[in-house]
């Protein structure tokens, strides 16, 4: 399955985003693998953040994560830099962007 996603970094974290996903740890994209995703990409306009991921089934991905010491961690991280925040938690599971058109 495919889910899109939007997030929006603060003002002042755009560099600290970019060089934070320039060093993902490698037991977060062991895991997130290892839950069923097979394509994640993030891209950036200005502040706003738009998210692609493939995987099995977005719901498991988030149930299996969530209490991951390393994903706790990031999420933790990722909030500082974020105003617009993802629930990469169990309860986020149907807050994808819907799909208005596809060719």
């Amino acid at each position: 399955m495919r889910v899109a996603l939007h997030t929006r970094v603060r003002e002042d974290g755009v560099a600290r985003y970019e060089a934070a996903h320039r060093e993902v740890p490698a037991g977060l994209t062991a895991a997130i693998r290892a839950a069923g995703v097979t394509s994640w990409t993030i891209w950036r306009s200005g502040r706003e953040l738009f998210h692609l991921l493939e995987c099995e089934d977005y719901a498991r991905l988030l149930a299996e994560l969530e209490h991951l010491p390393v994903n706790v961690a990031w999420q933790a991280r990722m909030a500082d830099l974020l105003d617009v925040v993802h629930d990469y938690s169990e309860d986020g599971a149907g807050a994808g962007l819907p799909v208005v058109w596809e060719l």
